[in-house]
């Protein structure tokens, strides 16, 4: 989901690491300990990175423990360079509904990457992918605009990396699909069909569920357009026999909607393709997708799941009910034991009741990245719009050091110290 349909973020190199505002070292006690500060690379040449020795951890295998609070900054470097395939596939969607190309591809294969801003990157689009609306239109739709008629849409692609250097750098050759947020408007109305659904209607009653509307963008196609399953299947598997005898990766990443697909390609990946190479995603801003039953699953795959989330914003909170185990146990902790207690019950009373449909109790998967968008120094308004933007997530996570140590309560500090302190003529 996308409110915010332009941005003028493009990163320019999908290897060169963003701006950073260095972390106060008046204010701020936490630095990494496991990286040093190094001189910036020499234009042309790729900057140095242990990736290729550690992209597994950068990947997940060990659940990040370690890296991400304080940020690590290969995998800072990592996130940032995922969003930028996710801000590509923005870059290249129509988004003029007067446009006789609505909903489609800007670019062709082969020069999509540098068109929409990401240069040099190493990697070669393969694939474009689209999603398709299982929504029946009425008849009357016919006399609407084009662009409220739209079913099938372009919503992203694979690209494999083909840069002799940059495979040297990651330690692998890495098959990306990057998903974009939702755009059309069928997209925002399958958003709308937030009922959890199972994967297959013809597994027993505790078996995975999703969210209704994106289980139906991912399965749905028409004769003359696969669907989004299909094609990713399809392509998957021809990848991995062309490339059978290297090392490789997989990495989905996606934005809002996107993220929501991602989670669910993951799933269907690891369960339809056997002996499938390393599979991580890498989410920003997306909603709840499915239930506890399909964060089980996932765990079981051995599936790696890094979700960007931003606590500002609103989509990461919907849809439906969160409710955890372990949940009353943290109220029962709280300094006010009596106000605990009446939030724990109430919490107790929830479960109870929502228990009664299934269909609306979510569950959230994977290791979490919390950002804020009040420890950015860049955003002038928090709103709806800004919180959710890719663009202020690759920003929150290009200046994020520490969940104790934010850039904007630092700088403030900072100032009123350096207001304090009288002048020397």
């Amino acid at each position: 989901m996308r409110l915010t349909f332009k941005s003028s973020f493009p990163f320019k190199s999908a290897w060169i690491s963003p701006r950073q505002k260095p972390p106060c070292r008046l204010c701020c006690a936490i630095l990494n300990k496991t990286t040093k500060p190094t001189k910036g690379p020499v234009k042309g040449e790729r900057p140095p990175s242990r990736l290729s020795k550690r992209w597994l951890e950068y990947h997940g295998t060990n659940n990040w423990e370690g890296l991400l609070d304080p940020l690590d900054d290969d995998l800072r470097h990592e996130i940032i360079r995922y969003g930028s395939f996710v801000e590509a596939a923005y870059q290249s969607f129509d988004f003029d509904p007067s446009s006789p190309t609505y909903a489609a591809c800007r670019y062709s294969k082969t020069s999509m990457l540098e068109r929409s801003g990401v240069y040099g990157c190493g990697y070669q689009v393969t694939k474009n992918l689209h999603a398709t609306s299982s929504i029946p239109l009425p008849r009357w739709i016919e006399r609407m605009p084009r662009w409220m008629q739209v079913q099938s849409s372009w919503i992203g692609y694979v690209a494999v990396c083909n840069d002799e250097k940059e495979i040297s750098r990651l330690g692998r050759r890495d098959i990306v699909i990057a998903l974009r947020g939702t755009a059309t408007c069928l997209e925002w109305l399958e958003n709308l069909r937030a009922t959890l659904t199972r994967c297959k209607e013809d597994h027993p009653n505790n078996e995975p569920m999703v969210e209704t509307g994106v289980l139906s963008l991912y399965t749905s196609g028409t004769i003359t357009r696969p669907s989004l399953q299909h094609l990713l299947q399809e392509e998957v598997l021809r990848l991995l026999r062309f490339y059978r005898d290297e090392p490789l990766s997989l990495t989905i990443t996606g934005h809002s909607l996107g993220a929501s697909l991602a989670i669910l390609a993951a799933y269907d990946i690891k369960t339809t393709i056997k002996h499938s190479p390393h599979l991580s995603v890498i989410s920003f801003g997306g909603p709840r997708v499915g239930n506890r039953s399909f964060r089980h699953h996932l765990e079981q795959q051995g599936t790696k799941i890094l979700r960007i989330v931003n606590s500002d914003d609103l989509i990461t909170k919907v849809p439906g009910f969160f409710v955890e185990d372990h949940d009353g146990d943290q109220v029962a902790r709280s300094d006010d034991e009596r106000n605990a207690n009446s939030v724990a019950n109430l919490i107790d009373w929830i479960q109870k009741r929502v228990k009664l449909d299934r269909r609306w109790v979510y569950a959230n998967v994977g290791h979490e990245l919390r950002l804020s968008s009040r420890d950015s120094l860049k955003l002038n308004s928090i709103n709806v719009a800004t919180c959710h933007d890719l663009q202020t997530y690759l920003d929150l996570v290009s200046g994020f050091v520490s969940s104790t140590c934010p850039f904007r309560a630092g700088a403030r500090r900072m100032l009123k110290k350096a207001s304090t302190i009288p002048s020397i003529k």
